[in-house]
């Protein structure tokens, strides 16, 4: 049945995994293709250069003409412009799409963010000219930042157990890495041999399928919980989180970590072709084995953080060293095989990395403020969001001015000299005992409270508290939302204290 708690979690993270393989392949499949098509549509001006060969034929001597060279005018700014459109416009509706989520809970915001993931497909499907395609991978950046960042804390919601928690964020990371590096040579075949159309309706029905999904299982769901009459749980605002110097840590590893995916992603294939001669599949698909590393990686982050939690933080530590040697190696590689090396580095120190941060972000909610996670994924959105919008514009601009080499040993020192930041994280581990405790010696206030009031020695069996903002068993506590077995809240003014955080 899909009341049972247990099958309710389990397709919540098939849901959410789908929803980020989607987003993360629409970001992708379009490098194959839209480039391609817009020469063919005549989007661009062209300027063709021409130079004159005499040939000796049927034994007379001939001059022909010969094109030597062809320049596509505003091409490389427009493309530019519309790969980075999409990160831009996610930067700017995470914090609202953060605070919205916060307000009114997980689902409805995600369905939105497919909607609009659907719509903005279709119009890459039949979008015929640079201004449409503009407009599509704009929206597709509005529904992401609802989508990614409603289903991330969905899952932080959903999974309140921290070792379930890190595997469940760990397989939805998985699907990530799969389709960003999985989306170009699926998004090229199907471009080659069908058109442009045949993969993007593939996605839009996708993203249809998962909306309805989505939409079946919460209506399950709200069918199966009994109405509960309470006000809305104060949370923590996106400026507080922000503020927060540990949130702070976080958000600036994960920027290194993909700073380095967003510099190379639009250089390496120019790199390639001129200084190792490499084709046009080998230049598609060198992302494509990092994905067996980024897996492991992920795996390996998983055991180690369920074995030794206080410990979580020096993975992503680590990992920042690993993506940094990685870079400084790139430049050194002279073949294609050489290069495979460097860029499974890359992958893996990205997925611990990401790992072991993701899941610290719901952790230090939990422990420092209310357990909603709409406003801090929304920073984790906004911190992937910074380096993939400036990315590609700042690297273009290194790599004219200093060049290619020296792009990549920046990255890689920015990277090493940042890991020792991830020390300052090693204090939330350590509140762990402090949290359970005060946690503990909040019920005991409420049951003395209430007691006192009513003349009543409440026992433990008597009362209750529901933790968890949406949890779908029913049990734990949370300070922001005691109720007793009658549905009461015992006292406004205690209960808004100990939601603050104030005892």
């Amino acid at each position: 049945r899909l009341e049972e708690p247990k099958l309710q979690r389990i397709l919540v993270l098939v849901i959410v995994s789908a929803a980020l393989l989607l987003d993360n392949m629409l970001y992708m499949v379009i490098v194959p293709i839209i480039p391609d098509y817009l020469r063919k549509i005549h989007a661009w001006d062209v300027h063709t250069k021409y130079k004159v060969v005499r040939e000796f034929r049927e034994g007379s001597w001939y001059n022909s003409t010969v094109a030597v060279d062809t320049y596509y005018e505003g091409e490389d700014t427009s493309l530019g412009f519309l790969f980075a459109s999409k990160a831009f416009i996610q930067l700017i509706a995470n914090p609202v799409s953060g605070t919205l989520i916060d307000r009114v809970g997980y689902e409805i915001p995600m369905i939105f963010g497919l909607f609009v993931m659907f719509v903005s497909t279709t119009i890459f499907a039949f979008g015929e000219t640079y201004v449409l395609l503009f407009l599509a991978r704009c929206m597709q950046g509005v529904g992401s930042a609802f989508a990614d960042t409603a289903g991330l804390a969905m899952i932080a919601d959903r999974f309140t157990e921290e070792t379930e928690r890190n595997r469940a964020l760990g397989i939805a990371l998985a699907f990530i890495s799969f389709g960003f590096l999985f989306s170009p040579p699926f998004g090229g075949i199907l471009y080659e041999f069908a058109d442009k159309e045949v993969p993007f309706l593939f996605l839009a029905c996708f993203a249809l399928a998962d909306a309805g999904m989505l939409l079946l299982v919460s209506s399950h769901r709200q069918r199966s919980q009994p109405t509960r009459n309470t006000p809305p749980i104060p949370h923590a605002p996106i400026y507080k989180l922000l503020l927060d110097p540990l949130v702070m840590v976080i958000s600036g590893a994960l920027i290194m970590a993909n700073v380095s995916l967003a510099f190379l992603e639009p250089t390496i294939a120019t790199w390639m072709e001129d200084y190792m001669n490499a084709e046009q599949w080998q230049q598609g698909i060198i992302w494509l084995p990092g994905f067996f590393p980024h897996v492991f990686g992920v795996y390996l982050c998983v055991k180690l953080s369920n074995m030794y939690a206080k410990t979580q933080y020096m993975y992503a530590g680590i990992g920042l060293c690993i993506i940094g040697v990685s870079t400084c190696f790139i430049p050194a590689c002279s073949t294609f095989t050489a290069l495979i090396f460097p860029i499974c580095g890359i992958c893996f120190g990205i997925a611990l990395v990401d790992t072991a941060l993701i899941p610290a972000l719901s952790y230090l909610v939990d422990v420092r403020y209310t357990k909603v996670y709409g406003s801090v994924y929304a920073i984790a959105d906004i911190s992937y969001s910074l380096a993939y919008a400036f990315g590609p514009v700042v690297a273009g601009w290194i790599v004219h001015l200093v060049g290619f080499t020296f792009l990549n040993i920046l990255v890689g020192i920015a990277s090493c000299l940042y890991s020792p930041m991830v020390l300052y994280l090693r204090g939330i581990y350590g509140e762990q005992a402090d949290f359970v405790a005060r946690r503990q010696e909040e019920v005991a206030l409420i049951d003395d409270v209430e007691g006192g009031d009513k003349g009543t020695d409440y026992s433990k069996e008597q009362r209750f508290v529901d933790v968890s903002y949406q949890d779908m068993d029913g049990n734990g506590y949370n300070s922001s939302n005691i109720i007793d077995k009658s549905g009461n809240f015992p006292r406004d003014d205690l209960r808004q204290k100990l939601a603050d955080g104030l005892i």
